[in-house]
């Protein structure tokens, strides 16, 4: 983790545990051979002996910890930072795909030796996914338009004076995938998992206890996004009851890893583990997301290595203000970078005429707009699914208790068709979910199951109405993630980079909250201000399979989006790699327990050492 995160920028926090899972036992140490087992050691052997080593914490671990929820994982551990970026990009080679394989014919290798100069196994094939509100930010930053800014990402991350100009290997990143084109899949996925829940007549199998997250189940009303890693974690740890709510979708994050690791791996036949994934995201609990046990290779490979361990689906997710330290690291003014589009000539093809028109569209796909929020417009999205279903419909949007509450409504005359909200921040959360308990069962002889008597038990039944919640742990959005540049910082990177400042660009001297929130308001002036006119980076033919998609008067196409078109391309995917595309598209959640803070008594404290050391009785 980079050492510019410190617990004043959490602003998804809520407190941290007792203790961690992984406690400093002080084991015996076992006799080297030839040792009497019974030598009284003195007391300068004991002084010369050498310090057990310090206890490591990773992600992973924390993912398996009740201990702490959300961003309080991020302090505790170091990876997954600019750092490991460059250490990866100076220790292997990129991949020049697509190099040519011996005895080919069919565009696919046939298990010879590929790569570069023949000896794949020393390089990887480098690819980064850049979300739209880091994008933002830094567009913020350096008074540019989003487009601009991701133009100056892409050519950091692959452009001739970016990371190629430095470093060991001359290693950059052979594709820059924008998280938007994913979305657009996360979007019609979730519009269609909200159908299938809310549709009477459709079959679904009964859930096992202990199996309610699982991927192969239908979540149950109102349906919870999945998209949060922070909400994700709190859920899973402090209030199981949830898990049968959360949306089995996967992220964009984790769909762009899951097509890019399984398509390159297929195409090319090298292992996922030689496809190095970095995600450029607005939150820092993006880097838990990323190492969740569920979102690796072993769960969509068909021929998994049982000698090896599963591969992540991202390997590294980095932040927009640690993208400003790699660019610094290498000695690169990010603000200096051209603010152009990369050239096409020097554009490496995606190993599939579809995939390739999909994931690098002719014209950038454009964000969502205001009313759908900054943090993808799930909801929104599904809200206007059933609008296009729904002729003469209307929708109805109304503030709840704060800005981050927001209730929505699609009538038709005096008709409901569908309720949905909005919950952003972990107050709002704690209420959230608070609501949705399940009532205990009276213990009293002759008491009815199942009934509250608590006073908010008609508001309880309001939430219940919802068909569907967007949850976000961050007040205001993902654009105020906290990866973000904080306005305290905005004026440091600007002189650092040897902007001029103007005075619409002087900030107070010490910003406070109310500066705060006028610069996240130009952070999501930027996000909303994106334009799908924008030109992009491509160039493709008129008869590309995603150019009809912006077709008008059809409920197949909600806001620019075709589902039908969506559909096929997923299924272009699943036929590639052979997986079906619901393990390609969902995933799974799980309770986490564990026995922080729970009193363990001396004998079974004793008893658990002795068995770790091979005895017992």
């Amino acid at each position: 983790m980079s050492a510019i995160l410190s617990a004043d920028d959490l602003n998804d926090f809520i407190s941290p545990g007792v203790a961690c899972i992984k406690p400093i036992e002080t084991l015996p140490v076992k006799p080297e051979d030839g040792s009497n087992p019974y030598e009284v050691t003195t007391e300068d052997k004991a002084a010369a002996a050498q310090p057990p080593p310090p206890a490591s914490i990773s992600l992973t671990d924390c993912l398996a910890c009740s201990g702490c929820v959300t961003s309080a994982e991020a302090v505790l551990v170091t990876l997954q930072s600019h750092t490991e970026v460059l250490t990866t990009l100076d220790t292997y080679r990129s991949l020049r795909a697509p190099w040519q394989p011996q005895n080919c014919t069919d565009g696919l290798t046939n298990g010879h030796s590929n790569g570069v100069n023949g000896h794949s196994h020393e390089g990887r094939l480098f690819v980064a996914s850049v979300s739209p509100q880091s994008r933002a930010s830094l567009a913020a930053v350096f008074n540019v338009s989003e487009a601009e800014a991701g133009n100056m990402i892409s050519q950091l991350l692959s452009g001739p004076s970016g990371l190629r100009a430095g470093g060991h290997q001359g290693s950059d990143f052979t594709w820059v995938i924008d998280t938007n084109v994913m979305r657009e899949a996360c979007l019609t996925a979730a519009a269609d998992e909200v159908a299938l829940a809310l549709n009477p007549n459709s079959s679904k199998a009964p859930t096992k206890p202990g199996a309610e997250g699982a991927i192969d189940t239908t979540p149950k009303g109102p349906i919870l996004t999945s998209a949060c890693p922070g909400w994700i974690c709190y859920a899973e740890k402090t209030h199981p009851y949830i898990l049968p709510h959360l949306s089995r979708l996967k992220s964009p994050q984790a769909l762009t890893g899951t097509l890019v690791k399984s398509v390159l791996s297929r195409r090319y036949n090298i292992p996922p583990s030689q496809v190095w994934h970095v995600a450029i995201m607005p939150c820092f609990d993006k880097k838990l997301e990323a190492s969740r046990s569920e979102l690796t290779s072993s769960a969509w490979s068909s021929s998994p290595d049982i000698s090896q361990d599963p591969v992540r689906d991202v390997d590294c997710v980095i932040t927009a203000r640690e993208l400003l330290q790699l660019a610094s690291a290498r000695g690169i003014n990010f603000s200096s970078l051209p603010r152009k589009p990369l050239s096409t000539a020097e554009r490496i093809p995606f190993p599939d005429p579809k995939l390739d028109a999909f994931l690098f569209p002719p014209s950038r796909r454009r964000n969502q707009d205001a009313v759908a929020g900054s943090s993808g417009g799930y909801l929104y999205h599904i809200l206007q699914t059933y609008q296009a279903q729904h002729p003469g419909s209307s929708m109805s949007v109304s503030r709840g208790r704060n800005a981050d509450v927001v209730e929505y409504s699609l009538v038709n005359g005096s008709d409901t068709i569908i309720r949905a909200a909005r919950f952003y921040g972990f107050r709002n959360i704690q209420n959230l979910v608070r609501r949705l308990k399940p009532p205990k069962a009276s213990r009293l002889p002759g008491g009815k199951t199942g009934v509250s008597r608590k006073p908010g038990a008609a508001a309880e039944a309001g939430v219940k109405e919802y068909a569907y919640v967007e949850v976000m742990a961050c007040p205001g959005g993902c654009t105020n993630g906290g990866g973000q540049v904080k306005v305290t910082e905005v004026e440091n990177v600007r002189v650092e980079s040897g902007l001029q400042i103007t005075n619409g660009d002087v900030l107070a001297p010490k910003p406070g909250p109310k500066e705060q929130k006028e610069w996240l308001a130009r952070v999501d002036e930027a996000y909303f201000s994106a334009s799908e006119s924008e030109d992009n980076t491509l160039d493709q033919d008129a008869d590309s399979p995603m150019q009809d998609v912006q077709t008008n008067g059809h409920d197949d196409v909600v806001n620019g989006i075709s589902r039908r078109k969506i559909k096929d391309v997923m299924d272009h995917w699943s036929a590639i790699t052979g997986v079906n595309t619901q393990t390609l598209l969902y995933t799974s959640y799980r309770k986490v327990e564990s026995d922080v803070g729970k009193k363990v008594s001396d004998m079974e404290r004793v008893a658990g050492l002795a068995v770790t050391v091979g005895g017992g009785w």
